[in-house]
């Protein structure tokens, strides 16, 4: 599937975060809260939606990270498997997600372990525009992805 946003994430990529939580690694995410300090949070439940958007499932739909991304939406995400020497650096712009439907789909993409923190689904969706994606693998493949191509 391809876009026009130039970003297209590699199934080395989709690999990597969708499989993150199962295999005992982490995504990191940073953003700025109301008060503008900086914050970052792990994030067991962030997963790819589509060739350009990551999502997270964000239990709390007040407070926190989903009134940070209300105010100031530009975040960044970090994945590191030290095991393999892969690092990806995602940047974007982060949204809470009304629509029924998408927030059923992003909620029934999380892991099992992460939906079990929220079994009424009180919580939000947040889907994140990616506007640049770099990293790789140490010797490996490598990618350079913006928005502007």
């Amino acid at each position: 599937m391809t876009t026009t946003s130039g970003i297209v994430l590699t199934d080395e990529i989709v690999e990597h975060v969708n499989g993150a939580q199962p295999a005992g690694k982490s995504l990191a995410i940073a953003y700025v809260d109301a008060a503008g300090r900086p914050r970052m949070s792990l994030r067991g439940s962030t997963h790819v939606h589509s060739p350009d958007q990551l999502a997270i499932w964000v239990r709390k739909a007040q407070g926190g990270i989903a009134d940070a991304i209300r105010e100031h939406p530009a975040v960044g995400l970090l994945y590191r498997d030290n095991d393999t020497r892969t690092t990806y650096v995602f940047s974007g712009r982060a949204r809470i997600e009304a629509d029924e439907a998408v927030r059923s789909e992003v909620f029934e993409a999380c892991p099992q372990f992460e939906q079990d923190h929220d079994p009424e689904r009180n919580g939000v969706a947040v889907l994140i525009d990616l506007d640049e994606v770099k990293g790789g693998t140490v010797g490996g493949t490598q990618v350079s992805m913006s928005r502007d191509g």
